[in-house]
């Protein structure tokens, strides 16, 4: 596999996440009018935002890539459900572009993961 393409499949998700940061830390409305959707506001906002920075920092750094991308993974699962589920896929007018963003950054992450699977038996083996 392309030493190039594992970069891409760290850096698209890891801009995305760091991206969304500056709305969820800055309380802009879309980011409000979400988590208060939810019922998870200003707790879950910012909590979400916490580990979307985690996750992004773990993603780029090639020793913690795996981490970061099942910690990705898992808070992409959180957001796609909101979607389906309570949000819609439209919010606010952005006709779609948040769900796109974290479908996105969902398969680039589980690529990951398949990529790096053979560390996964190493992972589990961690003492913290």
């Amino acid at each position: 596999m392309s030493k190039y393409f594992i970069w891409a499949l760290r850096i698209i998700p890891a801009v995305i996440l760091a991206q969304t940061l500056f709305f969820k830390f800055s309380a802009a409305p879309e980011s409000v009018y979400i988590f208060s959707r939810l019922g998870a506001e200003p707790y879950g906002r910012i909590g979400s935002g916490v580990f979307e920075l985690i996750a992004a920092l773990l993603l780029v750094y090639p020793r913690t890539t795996l981490l970061g991308a099942i910690l990705g993974l898992g808070v992409m699962a959180g957001a796609i459900a909101s979607h389906l589920t309570v949000l819609g896929i439209e919010i606010m007018g952005d006709h779609g572009q948040l769900f796109i963003y974290a479908m996105v950054t969902a398969v680039c992450c589980a690529a990951l993961i398949f990529i790096f699977r053979a560390a996964i038996p190493r992972l589990l083996k961690l003492k913290l």
